[in-house]
């Protein structure tokens, strides 16, 4: 891999942990509409989009009960739930060591755009990024993480050559792999049980300096 210039990075579990949040909404959103509470771990389920996650706790096939409970989910995720969530350990400090590196720093998030400036605000996170793209940005409604990398690639005229993408799920590798560009995952993140061995991983952030500068091997 060619030298890094620019690291793009996945939000939830990446470098927040969102999960407090998104669990007790969830439970909130069962709860209005009658349903039972989640029985399950949450944290490996986190990453697709939020009427995704509520199917598959919920059980729910019936669109229309499905726009209930998202609606509910959205009402509370969006006026408290988000505030239950905290950095990863050491996420602040890596990003400012990459911004003092002249590292331009991007992000792709399947969270919707409210959620994701209020949290980024709140953690003072904003300022590290050149740009945010989520699954509502610019009034449009993207498909798929492959498809917000690629939009974003393609408008911000990033080298694909001089990209990593950091992300903590088999989402954030497939996307990476439909774009073209390597990508590392997080072991701390809630996805990284379900990828292959061979995936690469880091253990931590004095990983992913080795990875920028070379010292691992990442591949395309």
């Amino acid at each position: 891999m060619s030298f890094v210039k620019h690291v793009i990075f996945d939000l939830d579990g990446t470098l927040i942990d969102s999960a407090p949040g998104i669990a007790w909404s969830m439970d909130e959103a069962l709860r209005a509409c009658g349903l039972p509470q989640a029985d399950c771990d949450i944290r490996r389920m986190i990453g697709p989009p939020v009427r995704q996650i509520l199917a598959s706790v919920s059980g729910v096939r019936d669109a229309a009960l499905l726009d209930r409970l998202e609606a509910s989910f959205r009402n509370s995720y969006d006026s408290d739930g988000w505030r239950r969530t905290a950095c990863q350990p050491g996420a602040a400090e890596m990003l400012w060591e990459l911004l003092m590196s002249g590292t331009k720093m991007w992000l792709v998030t399947n969270k919707p755009a409210v959620a994701t400036s209020r949290i980024l605000g709140a953690l003072r996170l904003s300022s590290f990024f050149h740009a945010t793209v989520c699954r509502d940005s610019g009034g449009r409604r993207y498909h798929s993480k492959a498809d917000m990398l690629c939009d974003l690639l393609d408008r911000a005229r990033i080298e694909r050559d001089r990209c990593l993408l950091v992300g903590d799920a088999a989402e954030d590798w497939h996307a990476a792999e439909s774009a073209g560009i390597p990508c590392v995952i997080v072991s701390h993140g809630y996805g990284s049980a379900d990828l292959p061995p061979a995936v690469p991983r880091i253990g931590g952030w004095r990983e992913l300096h080795l990875a920028l500068e070379g010292r691992m091997e990442v591949r395309a």
